[in-house]
């Protein structure tokens, strides 16, 4: 289980899907011609019956990237609503979403690797699933030019994620039986995953402490996580434990085992506890001891392994980032 740092190269290749295989060719240019039926209806609606091999979430970003023109005009609301007599055309092209299936040559620390799966230690900084603003380098990507197999499943295997600034471990599948069989072993708590985090303020309370709370979207700010009373707003249940590692006045060491796995739940949870993590503006955090990311760190991952039945555990270093600021705050960790 000794780390190893692998750089795979691999010519890149595309996910057969919506237009992808369109990537390396000339763009299709198609003329719309409405019928009865489409008078007076919208134009994702229309496309969605006029161009009906591709998806409707595809051809809603067409639209959005200006691939769609009625009577010459390009098309900037989905919501336009089409005549009889108008005259349409659609650019069939590679949007960046389906760019973004695509191996790329990354450097992976592998912790551990069989057939069936792969123990990954992320770097913070690296993005794991493409998303707008993040359509290449992420992950995924490292993970298709690993293994070409990987473009046979799901996310290319990816059963859990962490944050973009998180580091640390996670368990990505190589086949599909395994994948799902991962995907069952965390939804039952199987799965255990713990974290080291760097916190504002002396630690309150006990040394050991239980977080029971549900999360849901922040009604208040929808780009954030909240604890919510499930009676109100929509929500899952959510539940951390805490241990208190080392403190004083400014900040604390805190080891944080998760029984869930929601969106944000550690810092949702550790915010709700008036201990938002250092260098976590979204939460309540700002950066301290030269911590410029989130101070959080994946570090211990266990589970029983799908096929062999074999029990795995595997850990990570903490990353210099943070063993600079525990240096800084005075506070020692004992790995």
């Amino acid at each position: 289980m000794s780390n190893t740092k692998q750089i795979i190269s691999i010519t890149p290749a595309l996910v057969d899907c919506d237009a992808v295989e369109m990537a390396d060719s000339e763009f299709e240019r198609r003329d719309l011609v409405f019928g009865p039926c489409h008078h007076n209806q919208r134009i994702d609606r229309v496309l969605v019956d006029l161009v009906p091999e591709f998806s409707r979430s595809y051809l809603q970003q067409l639209i959005d990237t200006g691939g769609v023109w009625v009577n010459g005009k390009v098309v900037d609301k989905a919501s336009l609503r089409v005549k009889l007599a108008d005259r349409g055309s659609i650019e069939l092209r590679p949007t960046p979403q389906s760019q973004s299936f695509k191996a790329e040559q990354m450097a992976l620390d592998l912790v551990f690797q069989d057939e069936h799966l792969l123990v990954i230690n992320k770097p913070a900084g690296l993005v794991v699933h493409p998303a707008p603003g993040n359509w290449s380098g992420t992950l995924m990507n490292g993970l298709l030019g690993f293994d070409p197999l990987a473009f046979t499943l799901p996310r290319a295997g990816i059963v859990h994620r962490l944050d973009k600034d998180t580091s640390g471990l996670m368990v990505v599948a190589r086949t599909r039986s395994v994948m799902d069989a991962l995907v069952r072993a965390i939804a039952a708590r199987d799965v255990r995953r713990q974290y080291l985090a760097l916190a504002h303020g002396a630690w309150r309370g006990s040394r050991l402490r239980q977080v029971d709370s549900p999360i849901g979207r922040d009604p208040a700010n929808r780009l954030r996580m909240a604890v919510v009373d499930l009676a109100l707003h929509g929500g899952k249940l959510a539940v951390t434990d805490f241990a208190c590692l080392a403190d004083f006045e400014r900040g604390c060491l805190v080891e944080c085992t998760l029984h869930t796995g929601r969106t944000h739940q550690i810092r949702v949870h550790m915010a709700s506890i008036l201990h938002p993590l250092v260098a976590d503006p979204l939460y309540g955090g700002a950066p301290a001891a030269g911590m410029q990311r989130q101070a959080l760190h994946a570090f211990k991952l266990a589970f029983v392994h799908p096929v062999t039945l074999a029990p795995m555990a595997f850990g990570a270093p903490i990353p210099a980032d943070m063993l600079s600021a525990l240096a800084q705050w005075g506070l020692k960790y004992n790995a």
